[in-house]
């Protein structure tokens, strides 16, 4: 089983903004548990993650993202890179949009296929709006939809507050209601998964602590109590920096 977010795809841009020739950034940090759309992809342990990023002043952007996981004793593999490609820009009247295209790869797991998913955004000032599709989910052959909605406000002396509700949905969340007397009998088990964040900027690291949640509490379709893909309620803290280090950085 797949999840990002997750990813969560970011292009790190800061550095650019202020020097036409910093078109290549990357971005280093870690995290107590790889959290993707409310399911751990560490076991609840800690994951190091980073990317590489190419950005275009056309708006053209690319790159990769790496993270350790772990899906159990089962699954061979322990990493996952995320190839991504899109367009990004703003309205002169401050309406941001992004479009782009992920492929998750797990290069060493024999039991773990890459899949591709495509996305589209909306952003006005502190609110975000996206929408995710994949026509092959997980390496399913079934389609799955995941709409975020994001808040993202600037609070005093470095400080900032997130909040994320995302809903996951489509024929890959679905499965025979009674395994053994009515396999054909199909259950919705379509979930959302939602979070608090604080974040504080210390020089040149930000840093992050969010409390994550579902609605999911069923074993049976792979989500568990247990560590391993672990969809219960939990604090994550994370730090990163971004690369290059602007010369007047505070």
């Amino acid at each position: 089983m797949k999840s990002t977010h997750g990813l969560a795809v970011a292009i790190a841009l800061s550095c650019a903004a202020m020097t036409a020739q910093a078109e290549i950034t990357g971005t280093v940090g870690a995290v107590s548990d790889y959290d993707f759309r409310g399911v751990s992809l560490s076991a609840k342990d800690p994951a190091l993650q980073g990317s590489l990023d190419y950005a275009h002043e056309s708006g053209f952007y690319a790159g990769a993202w790496a993270s350790n996981i772990d899906y159990g004793d089962d699954v061979d593999g322990d990493l996952e890179i995320d190839l991504y490609t899109g367009f990004s820009g703003e309205t002169a009247g401050g309406l941001a949009w992004d479009a782009g295209l992920v492929y998750y790869t797990y290069p060493g797991a024999d039991d773990v296929d890459a899949y591709p998913e495509i996305y589209a955004g909306l952003g006005y000032k502190w609110f975000e709006l996206k929408q995710w599709f994949s026509n092959d989910l997980n390496a399913s052959d079934e389609d799955g939809f995941y709409t975020e909605i994001n808040g993202n406000f600037e609070l005093p002396a470095n400080f900032g507050l997130s909040l994320h509700l995302g809903y996951s949905y489509g024929d890959a969340f679905q499965a025979p209601n009674d395994l053994d007397d009515n396999p054909d009998q199909l259950e919705d088990w379509e979930y959302m998964d939602y979070s608090v964040g604080v974040t504080y900027t210390l020089g040149r690291f930000d840093l992050g602590l969010k409390y994550v949640d579902t609605d999911l509490d069923r074993d049976e379709y792979g989500f568990s109590s247990e560590d391993v893909f672990n969809s219960e309620d939990r604090a994550v803290f994370s730090v990163s920096t971004t690369f290059p280090w602007c010369a007047d950085a505070e």
